[in-house]
C-alpha cells in the first residue's frame, strides 16, 4: 500500500471518527430535546386533570373534566386504574379501541413520573411514554393510579429523518474528504515521486553522476533530494576510488606476472645448462695437481643434483601458477579472444598426441572422436587446446591407477568433449565449488599437488567459447567431464554446469 492511499485512509478514517461523535452528540441532544418537550407536555396535562371521588378506599373515583381541566391533545390517552375493579375511567380515544393501558401492581409501588410502555392499537404496537401519579386516600392508603399516554411517532418519525440524514450526510462527506484528500496527497507526494523516478534512472543506467533535480519550497521533500544528492556524490567518489584502486590491482597483477615470466624462464634455462655442464663435469674432471681429469665425488654429485631438480621443479611450478595468474588476470580484464572458425578433428589429433608425453601413472586411452569428423567451431587454437590439457592433466593427477579416456560426442548444435577418468573421484556436493579458484577437493588435499586455478582458467575459457561443463562424479569412482561447444552461434553467455549424482551415472 502506498504511501499515498495509507495518508489518505488515516485523514478519511480520522474524520469518520469526529463525524461518527459528533452526529451521534447532535442525535442524543435531539432525542432528549424532543423527548423532554413531550414529557413536559403529558406532565402539564395530569395536572389539568382532577380526579373526583371518595375520601375511603372503597369509594368510586373517576375524572372531573371540567373546563378546567379539558384535554388539550387529542393524541393523549388517559385512565383511571381503581386497584380493585382495574381501569374504570378512560378518555375516548381509548375507549373506542377497547385499550388498557398497562400499569404496575399496587404491591410495587409506583412512583410519580414518566415511563414507557408498549402497547397495540389497531393490531399495531407503539412505544407510549405514560406519565403516572399515584392515588391515595385521606389516610395516605394507595387506592388508584391516574395515568396520561402519549405516543410519540411524530417525535420518532423526525428523530429517525435526523438519524438517516446523519448516517448518509456522514457517507457523502468521508467519500468527498477521501477523493479530495487522494488528489491532494498525491499532488503533495509528486516531488517524492520524481525522487524515485530520478533514482531510478541513475540504478538502471549505473551512472552515479547523475543528480536528482531540486524543486519547489526548501521543505522536507527539498532537504531529502539534498540529502539524496550529497549521498550520491560521496557514492560516486568512493566508487571512482574503489574503481581506480581495482583497475590498478589488475594492472599489477597482469604486469607482475609478465615480469616474472621473463627471470622465471631464466632460471630455468640456467638451471638446465648447469645440469648439462655438471656431467661433462663428472666425466671429464681434472685433477688440479696431477692436471688429470678425476670424476666427481659420488656424494657431492648426487647432492648437487637433487638441488638443481629441486631448483628446477620450483621454477616450473612457479612458472605454471604465474602462467595461471596471468590468464586469469587477462579474465577480470576483460579480455576478448580473438576466435576462428576451426576444425576440431586435427586440434584434438594434436592434444592426443601431446597428451601421451604427460607425467601420468594411469593408462591413456583414446576414444570414439568420428563425432568431430567435419565440425567445425568459432575458437581460439591455443586456448582450445589448453582447455583440453587443463581436463586431461587434471584427470592425470587423481587417477593413480586406472585409465583416463577422450572421446567426442555430438548433438544438433553441439559437440562435446568428453573426458573420463577411474580416479580417487569427489562429493558431489562439492561440484557447484570446483570452478573457484584456489579450491581444492577435500579429497585431493595432501594427496595431490597443485594451485587449484587449472579449472577457474577452464571456466574462463568455456564461458568466452559460450559453451558449457557437464560434470559426473562420486567418491572411489572417478570423474566424467562433458565440454559442449557450441556448432554454431548460440544465446548462452554463460557457462552452466549440470551436476550429476552416483542414480544418474548408474543410469
Amino acid at each position: 500500500m502506498s504511501i499515498r492511499l495509507r495518508l489518505t485512509l488515516w485523514y478519511s478514517g480520522l474524520l469518520a471518527v469526529t463525524l461518527l461523535v459528533f452526529g451521534v452528540s447532535i442525535y442524543v441532544f435531539l432525542n432528549w430535546n424532543t423527548y423532554s418537550d413531550l414529557k413536559e407536555q403529558l406532565k402539564k396535562q395530569d395536572q389539568k386533570l382532577v380526579v373526583r371521588g371518595g375520601t375511603t378506599f372503597w369509594d368510586q373515583y373517576d375524572l372531573n373534566l371540567g373546563r378546567e381541566s379539558q384535554i388539550e391533545e387529542k393524541d393523549m390517552y388517559i385512565q383511571i386504574v381503581n386497584y380493585i375493579e382495574g381501569a374504570i375511567s378512560q378518555s375516548n380515544n381509548l375507549n373506542q379501541f377497547g385499550i388498557v393501558l398497562p400499569y404496575p401492581e399496587a404491591s410495587d409501588k409506583p412512583e410519580q413520573g414518566v415511563v414507557e410502555k408498549r402497547v397495540e392499537i389497531n393490531k399495531k404496537k407503539y412505544n407510549m411514554l405514560i406519565h403516572q401519579r399515584p392515588i391515595y386516600t385521606n389516610d395516605g392508603t394507595l387506592v388508584g393510579l391516574l395515568q396520561v399516554g402519549a405516543i410519540p411517532y411524530n417525535e420518532e418519525k423526525f428523530l429517525h429523518s435526523v438519524r438517516t440524514t446523519l448516517i448518509f450526510a456522514s457517507l457523502i462527506v468521508v467519500l468527498i474528504a477521501f477523493t479530495i484528500g487522494l488528489l491532494i496527497a498525491r499532488q503533495a507526494l509528486r516531488p517524492i515521486e520524481r525522487v524515485i523516478r530520478a533514482t531510478e534512472q541513475i540504478e538502471n543506467g549505473a551512472d552515479l553522476s547523475v543528480r536528482i533535480p531540486v524543486m519547489g519550497p526548501k521543505d522536507e521533500v527539498g532537504r531529502l533530494v539534498s540529502t539524496l544528492n550529497v549521498m550520491l556524490a560521496r557514492l560516486e567518489m568512493a566508487y571512482n576510488e574503489l574503481d581506480e584502486a581495482y583497475k590498478a590491482q589488475r594492472r599489477f597483477v597482469s604486469d607482475a606476472s609478465h615480469e616474472l615470466r621473463t627471470p622465471l624462464t631464466t632460471i630455468r634455462g640456467n638451471i638446465e645448462l648447469l645440469e648439462r655442464m655438471w656431467t661433462r663435469v663428472r666425466e671429464t674432471n681434472i685433477d688440479i695437481d696431477t692436471g688429470e681429469w678425476l670424476p666427481l665425488d659420488s656424494d657431492r654429485w648426487d647432492m648437487s643434483k637433487e638441488a638443481m631438480s629441486d631448483i628446477s621443479a620450483e621454477a616450473i611450478r612457479m612458472s605454471t601458477l604465474v602462467n595461471d595468474l596471468l590468464a586469469l588476470a587477462r579474465a577480470d580484464a576483460g579480455y576478448t579472444m580473438e576466435k576462428t572458425p576451426l576444425d576440431l578433428l586435427p586440434l584434438t589429433e594434436e592434444v592426443v598426441r601431446r597428451a601421451q608425453l604427460l607425467p601420468r601413472t594411469a593408462e591413456w586411452k583414446l576414444g570414439d572422436l568420428s563425432a568431430l569428423d567435419g565440425v567445425r567451431v568459432n575458437a581460439n587454437h591455443n586456448y582450445l587446446q589448453q582447455l583440453l590439457f587443463i581436463f586431461i592433466e587434471n584427470a592425470f593427477k587423481y587417477t593413480s591407477e586406472g585409465t583416463v579416456e577422450l572421446s567426442a560426442v555430438r548433438t544438433d548444435l553441439q559437440i562435446g568433449f568428453v573426458i573420463q577418468d577411474t580416479g580417487i573421484g569427489m562429493n558431489p556436493d562439492e561440484i557447484p565449488h570446483i570452478f573457484d579458484r584456489f579450491y581444492r577437493a577435500d579429497e585431493s588435499r595432501g594427496v595431490t599437488v597443485g594451485t587449484g586455478l587449472g579449472l577457474s582458467i577452464a571456466k574462463w575459457i568455456i564461458d568466452e567459447h559460450k559453451g558449457s561443463v557437464e560434470v559426473l562424479t562420486s567418491e572411489g569412482n572417478g570423474t566424467k567431464f562433458t565440454i559442449w561447444l557450441p556448432i554454431s552461434f548460440s544465446d548462452t553467455s554463460h557457462s552452466s554446469i549440470i551436476v550429476a549424482t552416483d542414480e544418474m551415472k548408474d543410469s
